[in-house]
């Protein structure tokens, strides 16, 4: 796995963020029929928020995003991407495995969405996370609190 670090988002990341989800996402939106090059961006810029979000950065460079949205009854993990050539290097599992930490010691379950079809899919279930309701474009994750997996312990930030 390669050395990569997180950092506080700011207002300043939105723009960076929004162009990796188009990247990221445009595959799977293609295949459900819904890619739409200016929306996939928009909803990322009127959704982002900084307060709740991490860059990834690899050798002082964006890398990626993560955010970790409290809400009534859970965590959303939302946004959650990686640039395309890092996917598959570790880095994912290891971030994931650390905010997981976090939900687990304050007891709070931790929801997400993926689009039907998502590679993506596997790494959640691997980490607990398990259907909890679908759509036709979208699938409902849900992982309570204290959900072990067998992957590796966990890292600080």
């Amino acid at each position: 796995m390669v050395d990569w670090v997180l950092r506080a988002a700011s207002a300043a990341d939105v723009e960076a963020v929004a162009e990796l989800r188009a990247v990221v996402l445009r595959a799977d939106l293609e295949r459900l029929g819904r890619y739409d090059e200016q929306r996939v961006r928009q909803r990322l810029r009127d959704g982002f928020a900084p307060a709740y979000t991490w860059v990834v950065e690899v050798d002082g460079a964006f890398a990626g995003c993560v955010a970790l949205r409290p809400d009534a009854d859970a965590h959303w993990l939302e946004p959650f991407y990686l640039t395309p050539r890092l996917q598959g290097s570790g880095i994912g599992t290891a971030v994931l495995r650390e905010l997981l930490a976090r939900c687990d010691r304050a007891g709070t379950p931790v929801r997400l969405n993926v689009l039907r079809g998502s590679p993506a899919r596997r790494l959640y279930e691997r980490h607990g996370f398990t259907l909890d309701t679908e759509d036709p474009v979208d699938v409902f994750l849900v992982r309570p609190p204290g959900t072990i997996t067998a992957d590796a312990p966990t890292l600080s930030m």
